[in-house]
């Protein structure tokens, strides 16, 4: 029984854990965007080069950490891939001339200027990170 139980108390904190980790990032717009929210969907198929505008007709330009725990956390929770699958889905894309590789920055910071001078621009920075001139979206 106390085995069972440990296996559960652990379970529980993975789980909050897990949430605690995505609750870490947010997902910013450049201003020019319409929406205020947008779906998992909507955000994976913008980052994975399936589409190129949300629903409501907004225009999207990704923009993308190079690395670090913010961009894992994003990939894991909104795209649903490891950063090495994520890039090798967009080198099969660039490779085959369907689309070009979003822009990559190294810095949340970076992420915010590219999004606040970008129309149409989406991207995700650390949940502490300043990010005036953006707004953030909230993911549904």
């Amino acid at each position: 029984m106390r085995k069972k139980l440990f296996l559960f108390l652990m379970l529980a904190l993975a789980a909050v854990g897990a949430h605690c980790a995505q609750a870490q990032v947010v997902v910013i717009a450049n201003n020019s965007v319409k929406s205020t929210e947008v779906s998992k969907a909507d955000l994976r198929d913008a980052f994975t080069g399936a589409a190129s505008t949300f629903k409501d007709g907004s225009h999207v330009v990704p923009v993308l950490l190079k690395g670090g725990a913010v961009h894992d956390e994003f990939l894991t929770a909104f795209v649903g891939k490891p950063d090495s699958a994520f890039k090798a889905s967009w080198r099969s894309l660039v490779f085959s001339g369907q689309a070009n590789m979003p822009k990559s920055v190294d810095t949340d910071a970076a992420v915010v200027d590219f999004v606040a001078h970008t129309p149409g621009a989406i991207g995700y920075i650390g949940k502490s990170s300043p990010h005036d001139g953006v707004k953030i979206l909230t993911v549904r």
